[in-house]
């Protein structure tokens, strides 16, 4: 696999607003342990689409494994205008999204809900697979995204579930 579609829960969905949480180490180590993985496997792309969350924790991961990883890193937002309402300190994670290898916008502006299964179509047609941090027991809109991945023949898709996240912490504990 040389390209993977980043898509997960929104800091929004599972309550994480502190970028000093113990859930977000925990959550940050599991991305690393699967890029480790990935990497060893030829993984090459990350693409991610601008959300806050799970793509920016991934994006903040993958910007540090970069170097030793030789990871290339796209943002393919949805509209041009993605996040330009978002407070300042959103903004500067935004910023961060942009500066990476490619950027690119999907559409100008929202025009109609046909525009996002479109671009789910198209994101899911330039990669090999996703990584997704996404459990069906807390569905959110993502069930959607999660239902084009599975009719899609050949796609692979690598779940960060609540219960591998229970592990990791379980693990940590046990080194205290």
């Amino acid at each position: 696999m040389k390209t993977l579609l980043i898509a997960g829960y929104t800091a929004f969905d599972i309550s994480l607003f502190d970028e000093k949480d113990i859930k977000l180490t925990v959550i940050k180590l599991a991305i690393r342990k699967k890029l480790e993985s990935l990497a060893s496997e030829g993984l090459e792309w990350l693409i991610f689409s601008g959300n806050l969350g799970f793509e920016y924790w991934v994006l903040q991961v993958a910007l540090e494994m970069k170097i030793d990883y030789g990871f290339k890193l796209a943002t393919i937002f949805p509209f041009k205008t993605h996040g330009q309402n978002w407070n300042e300190d959103n903004q500067t994670k935004l910023a961060l999204f942009k500066q990476v290898d490619f950027t690119q916008y999907a559409y100008d502006a929202y025009e109609n809900p046909g525009q996002f299964r479109e671009y789910n179509t198209f994101l899911i047609q330039h990669a090999d697979g996703a990584f997704i941090f996404y459990d069906e027991e807390n569905e959110t809109k993502l069930k959607y995204l999660v239902a084009k991945f599975n009719e899609t023949a050949g796609f692979a898709v690598h779940y960060l579930r609540f219960d591998a996240l229970q592990d990791i912490a379980d693990e940590l504990n046990t080194g205290f």
